[in-house]
């Protein structure tokens, strides 16, 4: 796949790249060792202070950063600028309380060890490598480097071939904020150059935010090399409605729970199960919501979403689709592409969808939602957990009992409970089954990738 930028609006080429050279490669891993070494004799304190000024840089540049992303992977321009701010917000919350999160402990009373004195310290490992995807371009990567760089690592950004440019001001953005030179760089590679990078010694550990197949290449390359890999990959996440819960204020939800990003995130819900005694009335509000968006200019006011951001990722949308109609699955809304330049497709709901069916069961990155009705709470659980997949959930009942239910049976890194799920800067993300392992964001994120070190005393 070429580096370039093409808008997924008029699919015209607006700039390619030439691949980083070898020698070039090396240049940018030998500066990220050297900066790790810098960042080994700094503080806390100094990291914060550059941090922030990295994050103001960024604020005050949102609008032209806003820009780049809506040009280079189509969502709207109102929800790039909140990425933009949503970043500069997460790299202030590690700037303030990655010292706290990595803050020396002792586990146990030394005495009861036989020590004078037991500390565990948590110490950076050195250069990481992070491959990220285009949807959330600079969210997904900052949510990354923040806690990389305020734990004393520094990183390797290998972005997604098609916004080369958000990878590059990203690739300059801690610099520019006071982080030694090298500290976090943009590699312009394919991907399948990724996989070699691992056998280099100075690189310790990788992150990785893509599709299934992605992070098992990732996975087993650092595997032969004995490193530390977190992985964050695809989602079916679920929809889940029982007769207790505001059933109007969730199919008002609902619809930009699927359509958010075009549909292109892997936290999107994209399998809605709804309780029978109120299937009717949510598939009418939520059927009716989805066909009132609208589908258009990213840069235009009145946009709900914008196009998808690849001609591929458009296809796979229709096949999937077009799979599901020839096999039984009714269209209640969408379903047909649109004539004309760039790659859109309308909010869609499909009914009637079954196990034969491809869409049961991959990712659809699109926003195509798949509405079933079910008899209960125990069905609901049932069918959200035959999946492969296991990233997160939105649930929705004021009923005690089914949300302590809920809360303890879905199979999914994260339960949102009468909301959308989110990622915060605080708290805990992640997944499990093929959805991934290891946490990002909040204490849990930052003590991925650092040496949990024991320093017993006598």
């Amino acid at each position: 796949m070429a580096i370039a930028t093409i808008s997924p609006t008029t699919g015209e080429v607006l700039a390619t790249f030439e691949p980083h050279t070898a020698e070039q490669i090396e240049a940018h891993i030998a500066a990220a060792d050297n900066a790790f070494k810098q960042l080994a004799e700094t503080t806390f304190a100094q990291r914060a202070a550059w941090m922030r000024r990295a994050a103001e840089i960024l604020e005050s540049e949102a609008d032209e950063v806003a820009t780049l992303i809506s040009t280079e992977m189509g969502k709207t321009f109102a929800t790039a600028k909140y990425e933009a701010l949503k970043s500069a917000t997460g790299m202030r919350h590690f700037a303030e309380n990655a010292e706290r999160y990595l803050a020396p402990e002792s586990p146990v009373p030394a005495d009861s060890v036989g020590a004078s004195s037991l500390d565990v310290r948590f110490e950076p490992i050195g250069v990481i490598l992070a491959v990220m995807p285009w949807n959330y371009p600079l969210w997904q990567a900052v949510r990354f480097a923040a806690p990389a760089l305020m734990a004393g690592n520094t990183g390797l950004l290998k972005h997604a071939s098609n916004v080369p440019q958000s990878a590059l001001y990203l690739g300059a953005l801690f610099e520019r904020g006071g982080f030694p030179a090298g500290a976090f760089s943009t590699l312009l590679i394919e991907g399948a150059a990724v996989a070699p990078l691992l056998d280099d010694r100075r690189i310790r550990a990788a992150t990785l935010t893509g599709s299934v197949a992605a992070g098992a290449s990732v996975a087993e390359a650092a595997g032969r090399n004995v490193k530390k890999t977190v992985l964050e990959l695809g989602g079916t996440d679920v929809f889940i409605v029982m007769p207790s819960a505001d059933v109007d204020r969730a199919a008002e939800l609902a619809v930009n729970a699927r359509v958010q990003n075009s549909g292109q995130s892997c936290i999107a819900a994209k399998r809605y199960y709804v309780h029978a005694d109120v299937y009717s009335r949510f598939a009418d509000r939520f059927v009716a919501g989805m066909a009132a968006t609208v589908a258009g200019d990213p840069m235009a006011e009145g946009t709900s979403f914008g196009p998808l951001a690849t001609e591929r990722g458009r296809k796979d949308v229709e096949e999937l689709v077009a799979d599901a109609v020839a096999k039984g699955a009714t269209v209640l809304t969408g379903g047909t592409t649109p004539e004309g330049a760039g790659w859109f497709y309308p909010a869609t709901v499909l009914t009637d969808v079954t196990p034969e069916m491809r869409i049961y069961r991959e990712e659809c990155f699109g926003p195509v939602a798949c509405l079933y009705s079910v008899d209960s709470v125990e069905e609901a659980i049932e069918r959200s957990n035959d999946s492969e997949f296991g990233l997160s959930s939105s649930v929705w009942s004021n009923d005690d009992e089914e949300i302590a239910l809920l809360g303890r049976r879905v199979d999914a890194g994260g339960v949102f409970v009468n909301g959308l799920t989110a990622s915060f800067p605080a708290v805990p993300f992640g997944g499990v089954k093929d959805s991934g392992y290891g946490r990002e964001l909040s204490a849990y994120g930052i003590r991925e990738f650092v040496n949990v070190k024991t320093v017993w005393r006598a």
